[in-house]
């Protein structure tokens, strides 16, 4: 099948390339938001799906809106059998919807109903979910709310990261389209009701997410440093009002008796920080406008002691 690919989000990867390396379908074009400004001198970086297609000689097209009239003109000219959509950024007008001949199919990293929306990686990690996948969608006017075609499923490790958790669905990707891709193709891909009642949905992350209120749980902190990293990063305030930084692995302790964010114990392994319920061991930090380093390394400059409170700001 004639396929016009629409994807910003470095998950997408795999799957584009597998498709570009199968010899069933074929990449017409691809379809990515615009060159961004990225990192402290503001430089504008091109997605990877960008780099990957010029690499391998497919159109590309940046619209600001993929409702522009230009925009949809051009797919129209494409006369796309499928319109794939991977973390494009954007909701698709009907006006694109009603471009392909068979269908408009989204990869969506969770199970749906559930996670619909922008973050649902980072949300299935805070939620606690034990299980998680990709689900293979028809695309319709709604936010991830089509009609299931085809799902995979995996179990989410304890330790896990945001990060992790990205690269190990975006693995699923390759398996779960092309296998959707054959069934469109033959005529005999399912359409399965989403159950709405039971949807949950997330929003964009912010930055300003990542702050830790230590009135929470340990357990709720510990799947917050592990959900947001790497992007966009967790952080607390030291004693000096300085910004700081935290990594995973936290390590979860049990206790009671102290103030939320105070430190209860300093050795070489980190400080143990007391929560709204129990008690968090960090090891690793990176300083506003310095390197990560571990705990000890950064107490050696600093006047850092017990009973000190994190997380108060100016």
């Amino acid at each position: 099948m004639k396929i016009v690919f629409l994807g910003t989000g470095d998950i997408g990867l795999p799957s584009l390339s597998a498709i570009q390396d199968s010899k069933e379908h074929e990449i017409l074009a691809v379809y990515t938001q615009p060159d961004r400004p990225f990192g402290r001198k503001g430089n504008l970086k091109a997605s990877e799906i960008k780099i990957f297609a010029e690499s391998n000689s497919i159109p590309v097209h940046q619209p600001e809106k993929i409702r522009e009239i230009e925009a949809v003109e051009g797919l129209v000219n494409y006369s796309p059998d499928i319109i794939l959509v991977i973390a494009y950024g954007q909701i698709l007008p009907k006006s694109v919807l009603d471009i392909p001949k068979i269908a408009c199919i989204n990869l969506h990293a969770s199970l749906l109903p559930y996670h619909r929306g922008a973050a649902p990686i980072q949300a299935s990690i805070l939620a606690g979910d034990t299980r998680t996948g990709v689900t293979v969608m028809y695309v319709d006017e709604g936010l991830d709310d089509g009609d299931i075609l085809f799902s995979i499923s995996l179990d989410i490790r304890g330790s896990e990261t945001g990060g992790s958790l990205h690269e190990r669905l975006g693995k699923l990707g390759p398996d779960a389209l092309i296998h959707s891709l054959d069934l469109l193709s033959s005529g005999s891909a399912p359409r399965e009701e989403q159950d709405h009642e039971i949807a949950t949905h997330v929003n964009k992350i912010k930055r300003s997410d990542g702050k830790i209120n230590w009135s929470q749980s340990a357990y709720h902190i510990d799947r917050l440093v592990r959900a947001y990293d790497p992007w966009p990063g967790t952080f607390t305030f030291f004693p000096d009002h300085s910004n700081i930084k935290i990594f995973p692995p936290v390590e979860i302790v049990e206790y009671e008796g102290s103030d939320p964010g105070e430190i209860i114990d300093m050795d070489s392994n980190g400080i143990l920080v007391a929560c709204g319920t129990g008690a968090l061991r960090i090891s690793e930090i990176q300083p506003s406008g310095r390197r990560r380093m571990l705990i000890p390394a950064y107490v050696a400059g600093k006047e850092l002691r017990l009973g000190d409170v994190l997380g108060v700001e100016d």
